[in-house]
């Protein structure tokens, strides 16, 4: 019998088997909005070792939820992807992000602020297909991360990169943009003070928020 294995004849078991070491599902959040390089998942997992990070991948790879891509020229560069079997484990996900958002802490001031690509399930977490019954792309800026999102009719689909003709496109910081999500933060308010920089249809902004925002706008 394998030590570190439950030997339980029970679904529950073997998924702990594969996603229950510490940083594992965290290593499926970051592409989670799409491949991703080793230095971008450093970046966005704050606090992993390179060593640790190496082992979780190998461990995801031989367990066939990612995949190691190389991106075609000039890029180049290895990339990791998940595979059907690792985007299959999204909606539940979605479903412990739900759940523990409720121990998330109201300050932010001891606790790490992620890039807008590890917030991709953020969004996903709270979409509101009801409101959502319209096309529209978004294209947001954040510190220096691009993000696409699309709203389609009742779907949502989040990617890192640009967007083609977005109705607007929005700059701004991680602190912002979480507080827009949260409804700390009103729309008016950010492009008023300059903490939001918006170019393209405003009411598009708010469009999204009521689909997307943890907290919608009233």
């Amino acid at each position: 019998m394998n030590n570190r294995s439950y030997n339980q004849y029970c679904g529950l078991a073997y998924g702990l088997e594969i996603l229950g070491e510490r940083w594992t599902i965290l290593v499926i959040r970051e592409l989670i909005a799409g491949p991703r390089r080793f230095k971008d998942l450093l970046n966005g997992l704050p606090g992993i070792s390179t060593n640790l990070l190496t082992e979780r991948l190998k461990h995801l790879e031989q367990q066939g939820l990612i995949v190691r891509q190389v991106l075609a020229p000039p890029a180049g560069s290895t990339v990791y992807a998940l595979t059907d079997v690792g985007r299959a484990l999204e909606p539940s996900l979605l479903e412990l992000g739900k759940w523990g958002s409720k121990f998330v802490p109201t300050n932010t001031e001891n606790v790490h602020m992620l890039n807008i690509g590890s917030y991709a399930l953020t969004l996903k977490t709270f979409f509101r297909p009801q409101q959502a019954q319209f096309h529209e792309r978004y294209q947001w800026h954040v510190d220096g991360e691009l993000l696409s999102v699309t709203i389609d009719h009742g779907q949502l689909i989040v990617q890192q990169g640009p967007s083609q003709q977005p109705a607007i496109m929005l700059h701004t910081t991680i602190e912002h943009y979480l507080q827009l999500l949260q409804g700390a933060l009103k729309p008016e308010q950010a492009i008023a003070q300059g903490l939001v920089q918006l170019q393209g249809d405003r009411d598009a902004l708010n469009r999204f928020l009521m689909c997307c925002a943890i907290n919608p706008p009233e």
